[in-house]
C-alpha cells in the first residue's frame, strides 16, 4: 500500500517542487530562536551596566528633592547627566555568528559587503610602511605632490618636531593652490600648539575641530564622548594613509626604544581611497555646515593595481558598529588561523564566546597587546583582567614590551586580513569614528604575517600560572578599572 505524503497547504501547487541544492561549502545557520546567544552576560555586567543607566539616578534625584535635599539632588543630576552621555547605545550582534562562512568562499565577501554597506572594489595598490621612518617620509612625499586637494582626519596632531615639519608643508601645499582640509579631534589633538595652528592658517588651510565642547549646543553635549578616532590623509582624491598613527614625536624612528612607539600604516591608491575621503567629508560637513564637492576631491575612479579592497568606516551614530561586526564574522569565519595584534584588547562576552567556538574548530588563536609601556592604564588594567578568560577559551597571548605598541591588524587563515584605527575595545567599537582596510589576498596576509611573526619574536607569553599570581594589589585595581570597561 503506498504512503501518501503530506504537502502543507500553505505552499501553492506551482512551488511543489524539489527543493534547491545549496553549495556544499554553505552550511545554512540554525534558527536563531533554537540557539544560545553568544556572550551572555554576567551578573557583574548587568550591575555595571544598571549602575551607569541614567534613570536610576534621575529617580533619585527626584526623592532628594522632594527632600529638599538640594545639594544631594544637583549632584545625583550631574551625574546622572554623564551616565546618559557617556553610556554606549550600541552593542555586539548575539545571533547569527555560526553562519557557516569560511573566508575562501564568495559568500563570505558578499556577507561583509552586505553588512557593512560597502563592497570590495577593484584596481587598487596597497603599501605596508612600518614605523615612521618609514611612514612619515612617504607621507610628507605624498603633501608635496599633491596636486589639487589634501584632507586630514586625525585624532591626534600634537605639538612637536614633526608636528611643526607637516604644518610647514601643508602650508607650502596651500600656498600653491592646493585646497587644504584639516579635521581635528577637539579632545585627542587639544595640545596641537598655536605655532602649528598659525603656520596653517598662514598657508591657507582650513583647519576645523570635531565635536568641540559647547555648553549652549545639545546635540554636542549630547555627544561629547564620541572621538574621531580615524587617521587619514588623502591625497587629491586618489591616494589615502591609514592605520594607527597620529603626528606626534613618539611616532618618529624604528620602534628603537621606548621613547619611539611601534606602529604601522598603509598606503592605498584607486577606488578603496573614496569611501576614506567620504568618511572625511560626512563628519567635516558635521563640524563646518561645509558639503566637501567637486572633481578634486572625488576624481573619476582610475585602476592603480590589481587588489580588491574593502574601506570600512564605523560611526557610533549608525547605531552599530561595523567595524565590530566585520571582525565577528571574520573571527566565525576562521578554520585555520587566527593573528591579532592589538594595543589595546578588551574583549566583549561575544568576542571572548567567539574566540572559545574557533579554538574548538581546531583554529590557533594568537592575540599580541601592549605590555608594560601602555599609555592607556585603564585600558591596560581591564586587558589583564581578561587575561584568564582568554587563556581558559585557548587563546595564545604575548605581550610586547619593547616599546608601545600601537598598530591594529587582524589576519584570517592565511588569506584574509584588515589594517585600520579600531582597537578591540568598546570605545571604537561604541563610541569612536573609525576606518578599516580590508583586502581578501594572500601576498597581503602574508606581508603582514611576517610584520607579526617578527614582533612575537620579541614577545613575553603570558601564561596562566603568571597571571594567576599577579597579585591582590593588581587585582584591585583591574577589578575598580572594570567599572568602566564600556567606556573605555
Amino acid at each position: 500500500m503506498s504512503r501518501r505524503v503530506l504537502i502543507p497547504r500553505s505552499q501553492p501547487y506551482f512551488l511543489r517542487q524539489q527543493p534547491l541544492r545549496r553549495r556544499p561549502s554553505y552550511r545554512p545557520p540554525p534558527d536563531p530562536r533554537h540557539t544560545r546567544p553568544k556572550g551572555v552576560a554576567t551578573a557583574w555586567t548587568h550591575i555595571r551596566r544598571l549602575l551607569w543607566s541614567w534613570w536610576p539616578w534621575a529617580l533619585l534625584c527626584v526623592y532628594f528633592i522632594d527632600q529638599r535635599n538640594w545639594w544631594a539632588a544637583f549632584g545625583i543630576a550631574i551625574w546622572s547627566a554623564v551616565c546618559s552621555l557617556s553610556t554606549p547605545i550600541e552593542f555586539p550582534p548575539q545571533y547569527g555568528l555560526d553562519h557557516g562562512l569560511t573566508v575562501n568562499d564568495p559568500e563570505f565577501v558578499n556577507t561583509l559587503a552586505g553588512a557593512a554597506g560597502v563592497p570590495f572594489l577593484a584596481g587598487n595598490s596597497l603599501k605596508l610602511l612600518n614605523n615612521g621612518d618609514r611612514f612619515y617620509p612617504a607621507m610628507l612625499d605624498a603633501i608635496a605632490q599633491a596636486k589639487y586637494s589634501i584632507t586630514i582626519e586625525a585624532y591626534i596632531y600634537w605639538a612637536g618636531e614633526i608636528g611643526l615639519t607637516f604644518a610647514c608643508a601643508l602650508a607650502e601645499a596651500g600656498q600653491r593652490g592646493v585646497r587644504v582640509k584639516i579635521l581635528l579631534d577637539a579632545v585627542g589633538s587639544a595640545s596641537v600648539g598655536s605655532e602649528i595652528l598659525q603656520t596653517l592658517e598662514k598657508g591657507g588651510c582650513h583647519v576645523a575641530w570635531y565635536n568641540p565642547f559647547r555648553w549652549n549646543r545639545w546635540n554636542h553635549l549630547r555627544r561629547i564622548n564620541n572621538r574621531t578616532h580615524r587617521k587619514s590623509l588623502i591625497i587629491d582624491g586618489r591616494v589615502g594613509f591609514t592605520g594607527g598613527a597620529g603626528i606626534a614625536d613618539h611616532w618618529t624612528g624604528d620602534a628603537q626604544d621606548d621613547k619611539h612607539w611601534r606602529d604601522l600604516q598603509i598606503r592605498i591608491e584607486g577606488p578603496a581611497v573614496r569611501p576614506l575621503q567620504t568618511g572625511f567629508a560626512q563628519n567635516w560637513l558635521e563640524a563646518t555646515g561645509e558639503l566637501v564637492t567637486g572633481p578634486h576631491f572625488y576624481p573619476a575612479p582610475a585602476p592603480a593595481g590589481s587588489l580588491s579592497l574593502q574601506t570600512i568606516t564605523s560611526s557610533p551614530e549608525t547605531g552599530a558598529s561595523t567595524v565590530r561586526v566585520m571582525y565577528c564574522l571574520a573571527i566565525s569565519a576562521a578554520r585555520m588561523s587566527i593573528d591579532i595584534a592589538n594595543p589595546y584588547f578588551v574583549p566583549d562576552h561575544v568576542s571572548i564566546d567567539l574566540f572559545r567556538d574557533a579554538v574548538k574548530r581546531g583554529v590557533r588563536v594568537r592575540v599580541m597587546v601592549a605590555g608594560i609601556n601602555n599609555d592607556t592604564l585603564i585600558t591596560r588594567f581591564n586587558s589583564v583582567r581578561l587575561y584568564g578568560a582568554m587563556l581558559d577559551a585557548g587563546v595564545e597571548l604575548y605581550e610586547y614590551n619593547r616599546t608601545m605598541m600601537h598598530h591594529k591588524i587582524m589576519m584570517i587563515d592565511g588569506l584574509w586580513s584588515t589594517i585600520g584605527t579600531a582597537n578591540f575595545d568598546n570605545r571604537s567599537f561604541s563610541h569612536n569614528e573609525e576606518s578599516n582596510v580590508s583586502a581578501l589576498d594572500e601576498g597581503v596576509a602574508l606581508e603582514l604575517s611576517q610584520s607579526f611573526e617578527r614582533d612575537l619574536a620579541v614577545s613575553e607569553r603570558v601564561t596562566r600560572e603568571a597571571w594567576k599570581h599577579r597579585g591582590l594589589p593588581h587585582k584591585t585595581i583591574e577589578a575598580l578599572a572594570s567599572f568602566v570597561q564600556d567606556q573605555v
